[in-house]
Formats: C-alpha cells, structure tokens, sequence
C-alpha cells in the first residue's frame, strides 16, 4: 500500500499521541485514501479511529449493537441518546437490519489543532459520552472513572 506523505504522517502522529495518552492502537485496515483501525486503554476501553486523506479531521467512533429484538427499548431512550451527542459534541449514524441494530456515536478532532492536549480532552468527552449512553442503555461494560484523562 502506498500511502501519501500526508497520510503517512496523520498516521503516524496519530499513533504517537494515542501512544502518549497510554492507548494502544490495534492493526488498521489501510487503503489507499483511508486508514482506519481500533485503540483500546489498559482499562479495556475501546473505540475506532478514522483517517480520510481528503478530510480536515480524526474521526472516533464507538458503535453499540442491539438485537432487533429491542428495538422498542431503543427507541425510547432516542431522544436522551441524542441529548448526550448534543452535550459533548458528539454525532451519531443508526442503521436498522433484520440481523441488528447499530447505533455509532462519532467524535472528531481538526489536524490543525491536534495535539497532546487537545486529544486528551477530546478522548475524554467522548469516553464520558459513551458512558452517559451506557447508563442510559442500562450497559456496565468498563469502570467508571476511566475517563477522567489521566490516561
């Protein structure tokens, strides 16, 4: 795969701060325009990150999946899911099929401003998001206080 010197180096900067903020970053699915992999914190955090050659930002993502067995269970709790995504500058995509429903909340960051600081705050508001929806969703997947940036 022969990647840009731009993409190379959204990559690699990438990596090094997730790295510094104590993530590690699982094996990516490159492409020629777009790179894409998980990161997971030693707490058992994960989420995805998303690099296009042609946007201006990273974007995170964590997705949540539900039986369409509850779909009723999710759509109550619509409007508070969007209220979360409101309050911490979030934006969701949901996607309904016979096999599941997916809700994916998404985070994004410009490269201008990206730096050590800046992704830690931004990592933390959205792990702070995806814990607002899990206790709406009534989900106790990793300890609270994880996200307190320290990371």
């Amino acid at each position: 795969m022969k990647y840009s010197k731009l993409m190379k180096e959204r990559i690699r900067r990438v990596r090094v701060l997730f790295a510094e903020l104590g993530y590690e970053v699982l094996d990516g699915d490159a492409h020629e325009d777009t790179y894409s992999a998980g990161f997971e914190s030693g707490e058992g955090f994960q989420g995805g990150i998303f690099i296009d050659r042609d946007s201006k930002f990273l974007e995170l993502a964590f997705t949540f999946s539900f039986s369409p067995t509850l779909s009723e269970f999710v759509r109550e709790r619509v409007d508070e899911m969007l209220r979360i995504c409101y309050e911490y500058g979030c934006y969701v995509n949901i996607q309904a099929t016979q096999e599941e429903i997916s809700y994916t909340v998404f985070s994004k960051i410009y490269y201008a401003g990206l730096n050590y600081f800046s992704l830690k705050e931004t990592i933390r508001d959205f792990r702070e998001a995806i814990e607002a929806h899990q206790d709406i969703l009534e989900i106790n997947q990793f300890g609270k206080g994880t996200s307190s940036g320290d990371s």
